[in-house]
């Protein structure tokens, strides 16, 4: 029998996992370090509480109340973060939602999810207008102007962010309540159907902060936002909780910068201007920056950047590492909240060879705290960690979403033997550091034999005249599927870059032995820009039906 304790003391606290216990140390220990937006916002994080009692006062007397949903259309802001803290603190659930679906898309999710209160950008008043009549539950529309003085206001606008908040008081009453009610919700950007819709409760946004920082902290090597960092996120906070760093971040007591909309020019001036140390981002992004700074001139050293949503390729994290970044891999999902994996140095900068340092840089990296990984085979039996078995990742951790809303039999195939699948084929060395191969959808089966989309696009893109790659399986007669390569030239190259030059540079891969003479490919074909989803993902599927 367990030993249980007994005579609890009559006063002694439970101490549930609340979001709002997250800012007891910032506000202890740094209350008057900065927030950022732009140059158009600076704050305290001491400012920063009284302006969630602002919200929290606010939305109350808008009607919201425990479980009413708050949506929020908005550009990476202090005002997203405020809605991080502020609409969960009151028991009510915040809907991020992703401006870069379609206006059905937004409308399918708005609805789906209820949302009875929209905090919107003034850039998206037009969107807005045009799905208006298609939310029955909407019953309160609240402009964030963002400095624009010169909007014309549509009649279904009832309030305004800022004129809100200075009529709240700050004193609204932030009290306990289950940690295990729903926090947060979003949809995800899948690329069949519809888009699906996951919860995350308090206790598990709390778990998922805990464990990032921790596994920050334990990098040998400085790869994951540390108390003396300086964070900027370059991930849409509407996409899974901008990866969960901003509640990281909030923590660790840090100076926080927001840029708004994404502007390369404008980023690296911000970067600057404020001095960030830490962002995370998708491979796109990187690219942009990297780009820019070419061009500009701009300094990027000092700057640690965590990719995933992608692949990291080593021929990008070669560009990256040879501008000053300090690069490295994370990986997760918007069903597991996202962080499941991250690569860090095991060894210090340099010590490595150049080619065995960036090799690890781009893996998949290792488990992070409390999380349970491992591969599987089609019969769901665990596969060995001896980087050369391929199965599909499982995972089970405390802040996994536990189904999609109102979504049963997805769910049921979601969490099929009790780990949540990820689709993703991977193997793991024995250091447990996993390495993704491929999508299960995107794996080409040749001649009966399986190839990586992912491993020949890593060749591809250290091409130094290829500025972006994708690789889809397209029908054969003869062998079933063959791979077919879409590479986007670097500018000035478009005319001297070749599909034999491709194919060249892919054998000699193969006759080194890293990849099988197979991969070789009978079809590449030059784009000047490749299908991405509303998160920045390549979009494989749009380009299976456009080149397949």
């Amino acid at each position: 029998m367990p030993i249980r304790f007994s005579g609890r003391a009559s006063e002694a606290y439970h101490y549930p996992l609340l979001l709002r216990h997250l800012l007891h140390r910032p506000l202890a220990i740094s209350p008057s370090q900065h927030i950022v937006y732009r140059n158009q916002f600076r704050c305290t994080y001491a400012g920063l509480r009284e302006r969630l009692g602002r919200l929290a006062s606010g939305l109350a007397s808008r009607g919201v109340e425990a479980g009413t949903t708050v949506a929020v259309m908005d550009w990476d802001s202090h005002r997203y973060l405020e809605c991080y803290f502020g609409v969960p603190m009151m028991g009510a659930v915040l809907q991020t939602v992703n401006v870069r679906l379609s206006p059905g898309e937004i409308a399918y999710t708005l609805d789906h999810a209820h949302a009875e209160v929209l905090l919107v950008h003034h850039e998206f008043l037009p969107l807005l207008a045009g799905i208006r009549e298609q939310l029955p539950a909407l019953r309160t529309v609240v402009l964030i102007a963002d400095g624009a003085s010169d909007l014309t206001i549509p009649e279904w606008i009832d309030d305004e962010y800022e004129a809100l908040l200075a009529r709240s008081t700050p004193d609204f009453a932030f009290t306990d309540f289950d940690e295990n009610a729903v926090a947060t919700t979003f949809y995800t950007t899948g690329t069949t159907g519809v888009p699906k819709g996951v919860c995350f409760s308090h206790r598990q946004l709390v778990l998922h902060t805990l464990a990032v920082m921790a596994a920050g902290g334990g990098a040998p090597h400085g790869q994951g936002m540390r108390s003396d960092d300086v964070y900027m996120p370059l991930t849409p906070m509407f996409h899974v909780h901008a990866w969960g760093n901003p509640y990281v971040a909030t923590l660790l007591g840090i100076k926080q910068v927001y840029p708004g909309r994404y502007v390369p020019g404008e980023i690296l001036a911000l970067r600057q201007h404020e001095g960030v140390t830490y962002s995370h981002c998708v491979p796109t992004i990187l690219q942009m920056l990297l780009s820019e700074a070419v061009a500009s001139g701009g300094d990027l050293r000092g700057w640690k950047i965590c990719i995933g949503g992608s692949a990291l390729s080593t021929g990008l994290a070669r560009e990256a590492l040879d501008r000053g970044i300090d690069i490295y891999a994370g990986y997760g999902m918007s069903e597991t909240g996202p962080a499941l994996t991250v690569s860090c140095l095991t060894s210090a900068p340099g010590s490595l060879p150049v080619e065995a340092e960036i090799e690890r840089r781009c893996r998949t990296g290792a488990p992070i705290p409390l999380v349970d990984l491992r591969i599987v085979d089609d019969k769901g039996q665990p596969l060995p960690h001896d980087d050369r078995a391929s199965g599909e990742i499982v995972v089970r951790a405390p802040w996994l979403t536990q189904c999609y809303v109102g979504n049963a039999p997805a769910s049921e195939e979601l969490w099929r033997g009790g780990y949540l699948h990820t689709q993703d084929v991977a193997r793991i060395d024995p250091d447990g550091y996993v390495q993704i191969t491929d999508r299960t959808k995107d794996i080409i089966k040749t001649g009966g034999e399986w190839l990586s989309s992912i491993q020949i696009e890593d060749i591809v893109s250290r091409h130094p005249e290829v500025a972006a790659v994708a690789v889809i399986a397209v029908r054969d007669a003869k062998w079933g599927e063959r791979p077919h390569v879409l590479v986007v030239p670097r500018p000035g190259h478009a005319e001297s870059l070749t599909g034999d030059a491709i194919r060249a540079w892919i054998a000699a891969a193969a006759t080194a032995g890293t990849i099988p003479r197979y991969a070789v490919p009978e079809r590449v074909t030059f784009v000047d820009s490749l299908a991405r989803t509303s998160v920045g993902k390549i979009n494989k599927r749009a380009l299976r039906e456009q080149y397949g």
